[in-house]
Parts: C-alpha cells; sequence; structure tokens
C-alpha cells in the first residue's frame, strides 16, 4: 500500500492544477472545463472516502469535543482524510467565487487575490471576497 505520506505529496500537487489555472488563466477554455467538470474534486472526493473508510474504528477519536477530534486525528489515514477534505472544499469554494465572479463581472484583479487567499486559508479567503463582492461592487447576498 502506498504510504499516506505519498499520498497527502500527490494530492498537494494535483490540487495546484486547477487553482493555477483559476489565478493565471481563468477565461481559458481549458480552465473552464476543468472547474466545470468538478473533475479535481470528484478525483480527491475518492481519495477522501477510501482514507475514511480504511481509517473508520482505528482510533479513539470523535467529534463532540475538541480533544476527540485531536485524538481522531492521531491515526494517519484518519489525519490525511482530514487534510483532503480541506483541500477539496477549499477548492469548491475556489472555484464558486471564480464562476460567482465572473457572472457579476467583478474585475480578475479582485479575484486574484481572494483565490490566492483561499486556496491558503480557506474560509478567509472566502470571507475576503465576500466583502469584496458586497462592499466594493455592491452585491448582497440575498
Amino acid at each position: 500500500m502506498v504510504k499516506p505520506e505519498t499520498i497527502f505529496k500527490i494530492c498537494n500537487s494535483i490540487v495546484l492544477i486547477p487553482w493555477l489555472l483559476m489565478i493565471t488563466a481563468p477565461n481559458w477554455n481549458y480552465t473552464k472545463l476543468v472547474i466545470e467538470s468538478f473533475i479535481f474534486p470528484i478525483l480527491l472526493s475518492v481519495v477522501y472516502v477510501f482514507y475514511i473508510l480504511i481509517s473508520i474504528g482505528k482510533s479513539s477519536g470523535d467529534f463532540f469535543s475538541l480533544a476527540g477530534v485531536e485524538r481522531l486525528f492521531r491515526n494517519r489515514q484518519a489525519l490525511l482524510a482530514g487534510w483532503v477534505h480541506y483541500l477539496v472544499f477549499d477548492l469548491f469554494v475556489g472555484s464558486w467565487e471564480l464562476a460567482d465572479g465572473h457572472e457579476h463581472n467583478i474585475s480578475h484583479w479582485f479575484l486574484a487575490p481572494c483565490l490566492v487567499i483561499t486556496l491558503m486559508f480557506g474560509p478567509f479567503g472566502f470571507l475576503v471576497y465576500i466583502l469584496i463582492r458586497s462592499l466594493v461592487f455592491g452585491i448582497t447576498l440575498f
């Protein structure tokens, strides 16, 4: 079996492809195909499901307390699944930011920094995007 560390490196490398496309070539037809097909989140989701399934019952952790989550992630397979979870959802949020920005004609000069922050800090980048969307462009959520 491939070591979790190797899968971690592969997933981290693979996820950079759509991020780089979204940040540097958002209007390229290939970028649109990659983002709209959701192929990268789907592939990473398969990895996630695999590692969740093989880690079930192998640690004493739970999701009911911070200490329980800490115990859960002492298992390297569960930790890897947790990391891939972040990769999938951050990528999904970044894809939404890009699509929403295009739908509302938000300049890529505003989108690109939001995408970089979302790549690195997930919810922080999402919040920055929402603030720019509403405060700079006056686009409300509701």
